[in-house]
């Protein structure tokens, strides 16, 4: 990579990096290009040369989002952590998600994007959904499962709790107990709701 080639693609990522600051508070119909060019300190024909359109720049910034949190959960469901990080892993991945992108983003998006729509559902089909089959399968072979429950049947149970962890933590009475939160779902997931003493 030459010095030019260089330094576009700093200035790239410096917009994208803006782009995605301002996701954090704005939804996809309030950011303007002259918003995103004030903060990222560009021109608006600079944002338009590199990526085309305000549409296309929000599309690469959040694919590239999705891209790596795809490859964060296949590093970690790859490592050598317990179930119980993993969970918690997953339980916290929405809310992370939720602090990053203003509220209506993702709806914005996956409503009237129809490539975006597409790929998120292209990679939660061939790779979220094998991933979490592959950890399930793992931990019941280790034991940190039962094998009398299916895999199906986790999974259903993963995402009830992990929809309903999302709406709890997103909920005002719950804004400064978080980690506590997360503790006691995780422990609901492997317990359910008597807790270890009650299972002996």
């Amino acid at each position: 990579m030459n010095g030019f080639e260089r330094r576009a693609h700093e200035i790239k990522n410096r917009i994208k990096e803006t782009t995605l600051q301002l996701l954090s508070s704005s939804s996809v119909k309030q950011i303007r290009i002259a918003d995103i060019a004030g903060e990222a300190g560009v021109s608006q024909v600079t944002i338009y040369n590199y990526f085309g359109s305000k549409e296309a720049l929000i599309r690469e910034v959040f694919r590239d989002y999705i891209e790596k949190s795809m490859e964060e959960f296949e590093a970690l469901v790859g490592g050598s952590g317990t179930l119980k990080e993993k969970i918690e892993y997953i339980i916290l991945q929405k809310k992370k998600t939720s602090h990053i992108f203003h509220p209506s983003v993702i709806a914005e998006l996956m409503q009237e994007d129809s490539e975006i729509r597409n790929f998120v559902q292209q990679n939660y089909e061939e790779r979220s959904v094998p991933m979490v089959v592959e950890l399930i399968t793992t931990s019941k072979a280790k034991g940190e499962i039962s094998e009398h429950i299916s895999v199906e049947t986790v999974m259903l149970y993963l995402n009830m709790l992990n929809e309903s962890s999302y709406r709890m933590m997103e909920s005002l009475q719950f804004n400064d107990n978080r980690d506590k939160l997360i503790e006691e779902m995780v422990q609901v997931f492997f317990y359910g709701i008597c807790g270890p003493d009650c299972q002996k």
